[in-house]
């Protein structure tokens, strides 16, 4: 991701040295808690790093905006091409659509802390 050294802010204080940020993964379920949002897999260190920070803060950070928006504006379009095909049928599946749309919004908004 990152080809410069650089800082990485973790959260809560915590910053990393960093050549190149291998990986970000999103910490879900009974594992994500305070303190507990990303797991981070930075050059030159074998176990990866916990960050209080969510992974599209960090991407944003070292400068990977389009990162971010490309899975859901890519939802986001499938989405209104499902939509716009099944109105033209005269059939909407509000319940799927509706899931959908709350997945995506879910996806895209910060979470607060749990």
């Amino acid at each position: 991701m990152a080809s410069e050294t650089r800082m990485v802010a973790l959260g809560f204080g915590k910053f990393a040295r960093a050549d190149r940020i291998f990986a970000l993964e999103r910490i879900d379920g009974e594992e994500r808690r305070d303190g507990r949002r990303t797991r981070v897999w930075i050059d030159g260190v074998t176990e990866p790093l916990i960050a209080s920070r969510t992974e599209r803060t960090i991407l944003r950070d070292v400068g990977q905006e389009a990162a971010v928006l490309g899975p859901e504006l890519d939802e986001a379009l499938d989405l209104a091409a499902r939509l716009a095909a099944a109105a033209d049928e005269g059939r909407v599946d509000l319940g799927d659509l509706g899931r959908r749309a709350r997945r995506l919004l879910a996806s895209t908004t910060e979470r607060a802390p749990t």
